[in-house]
């Protein structure tokens, strides 16, 4: 199957196999195929997405030999906001290979597949955490920085005993709230689903803590279990000063001679409470989220309302003219009117945008150029193949730098 072709629920594969959606009947093979090859708690996550409403047995795909799973992956719903414009998007979880099949293309026909069914369900970007350079063959591009994870010292006591403790169902609204409210400040964003935010409460890989004040929930993170003498404390979010610190001294109680280590989000009201209790060494190497864009065209077009917003705010009056974005092998303009912006325009091959004033930018580079923290200026200085000609402020007025955070169900 074709990344291109349209979705189709199995698909014959060389040497007899099979690729078709999962059924209630696959479950245990499948969780004992993901805790073989990755670790046992992938098992219960597999079992709470394939079994919630919100996702169901056709977000699994799996490859059989027979009766035997050999592969299997999962698409989850998401949603990725850009600006204030919410975008429908997909994520690949739960990927594994029966060690004796691997090598025979299984994982290119299971992503096949779930590109397929993430075009099928509406979806106009993926974003995934993935191993290092494997899902570029796919057509992702590293894109969004991950947070560093950063050691905390010099905790500082707080008044009492703080309020800490296990998140319950009925929380959930608040946990939800919080973090709303937490991601307000940044450009891009994507927020825990319904149906993840349930899954989170009952798997084991970390645990939904959160701190209480007359009854009101004003403070979640998630934290992981103890290993290895360390363990950490992500997603942090507080409604004042006192509940971070809360949060904080209360999760380094947890374990008090294990290391505690936060993921920074830079711009949250925790982040600012803890910055000098953390290790701010420059992280050793790049960590970054993977995202694709299918269909550019696609992805424009509902991008429209926020580019005219960014040219109107800049004071960049270009009506009567149009917009120009050439990946190269292909190029989009977009009609600037006295109230906005048209609909995008596909055209063919265009080597050189320039001398039309537009913006060339390899296809590899879509993805950073438009969520990504260099915006049009940075990327140009570092990638010969993005680049603007002629009037470039309306350019770096469409596409900035952008600050991030993407909650997700695995923590990177």
């Amino acid at each position: 199957m074709a990344v291109d072709e349209p979705f189709a629920l199995s698909v014959p594969l060389p040497g007899g196999l099979l690729l078709r959606e999962s059924r209630p009947g696959d479950l245990e093979q499948i969780g004992a195929l993901l805790a073989e090859r990755g670790v046992p708690e992938d098992a219960l996550d597999h079992r709470l997405v394939v079994e919630d409403a919100d996702a169901g047995w056709s977000a699994c795909a799996v490859v059989v030999d027979g009766d035997r799973v050999v592969s299997t992956a999962t698409l989850l719903d998401e949603e990725l906001r850009l600006g204030g414009v919410r975008l429908p998007a997909g994520q690949i979880e739960l990927v594994a290979t029966d060690e004796e099949y691997e090598g025979r293309g299984l994982v290119r026909a299971l992503v096949q597949w779930a590109h397929a069914r993430s075009a099928a369900r509406g979806h106009v970007v993926q974003v995934m955490i993935g191993i290092p350079y494997f899902y570029r063959l796919f057509g992702y591009e590293y894109t969004i920085d991950i947070p560093v994870s950063r050691p905390v010292h010099g905790i500082q006591p707080v008044d009492g005993a703080p309020a800490l403790r296990t998140a319950r169902a009925a929380d959930l609204p608040a946990l939800a709230a919080l973090q709303e409210q937490a991601q307000r400040g940044f450009d891009v964003a994507m927020g825990h689903s319904p149906g993840r935010w349930r899954w989170l409460l009952a798997h084991d890989a970390t645990t939904l803590r959160v701190v209480e004040r007359a009854g009101r929930v004003v403070a979640t993170a998630r934290t992981t279990p103890v290993d290895d003498g360390e363990f950490h404390l992500a997603e942090a979010a507080a409604v004042d000063e006192r509940a971070a610190r809360e949060l904080l001294a209360g999760v380094a109680a947890l374990a008090p001679e294990a290391q505690l280590h936060v993921v920074h989000r830079p711009g949250t009201l925790p982040a600012t409470v803890w910055h000098g209790l953390l290790d701010h060494t420059p992280r050793p190497e790049a960590e970054q989220y993977y995202v694709r864009v299918p269909d550019p065209a696609a992805l424009l077009d509902r991008l429209r309302p926020l580019l005219w917003q960014r040219l109107t705010a800049a004071g960049q009056d270009l009506t009567g003219r149009e917009l120009l974005i050439s990946t190269y092998r292909a190029h989009y303009r977009i009609p600037v009117g006295e109230q906005g912006l048209g609909e995008v325009v596909t055209g063919g091959t265009m080597q050189r945008p320039g001398p039309d004033g537009g913006v060339g930018v390899a296809p590899d580079q879509l993805a950073p150029l438009l969520f990504g923290p260099r915006g049009i200026e940075g990327l140009s200085g570092i990638r010969p193949d993005v680049y603007v000609r002629g009037d470039e402020e309306p350019y770096r007025a469409l596409f900035p730098p952008l600050t991030a955070d993407l909650l997700t169900y695995y923590l990177p």
